[in-house]
């Protein structure tokens, strides 16, 4: 059984039905207190989940979380800058209109959430670190077109590696008798 203080319990209430039948548990919400019952791995992947709902991500996304690939990460602003007003290290990240998080969300095909000085991250396991360190250098002070270009470089390098492995598994496959 494990407790977790939500700010806002509306999006657990919404997807309260549909929470308990995908990870097999109990949730029981008392205030802004919600309370997990269930097996040991069950709650371990909910508390996951719903820690991802209270940053910010949607109960959607957040169940995301059950495919072994995608992974969850945050990171606090405060430990990449020294500057003192972190609202434009916040507004950097967010970019005008919400443009340069939804540029880096398409470049790394991962959701990005930015709640007060924690950044969030939903993501496949093989884009998290690149998605992680182009955050860290934006927190820094590098240019947006510096980090868009790390980003498209990764892409097409791990392409190229995805590229090479199909080549590879074809000439294991292909036998010249």
């Amino acid at each position: 059984m494990e407790s977790i203080i939500f700010s806002n319990t509306a999006e657990i209430k919404k997807a309260k039905v549909v929470l308990e039948k995908k990870l097999n548990i109990q949730i029981e919400i008392t205030g802004k207190k919600v309370t997990i019952s269930g097996e040991g791995i069950n709650e371990y992947e909910a508390s996951l989940i719903l820690d991802a709902i209270n940053l910010g991500f949607s109960a959607k996304k957040a169940l995301l979380l059950l495919d072994p690939e995608i992974q969850f990460r945050t990171i606090n602003i405060k430990d990449f800058t020294k500057r003192k007003n972190l609202r434009d290290v916040r507004a950097r990240i967010i970019g005008r209109e919400g443009k340069t998080k939804r540029t880096m969300e398409d470049l790394t095909d991962s959701t990005i959430v930015v709640k007060d000085n924690t950044v969030g991250i939903i993501g496949y396991a093989d884009s998290i670190e690149n998605t992680l360190t182009a955050l860290k250098n934006l927190i820094r002070g590098s240019k947006e077109s510096n980090v868009y270009r790390f980003l498209e470089d990764m892409n097409r390098f791990s392409r190229q590696l995805k590229g090479t492995e199909i080549l590879n598994k074809k000439d294991k496959t292909t036998s010249f008798k």
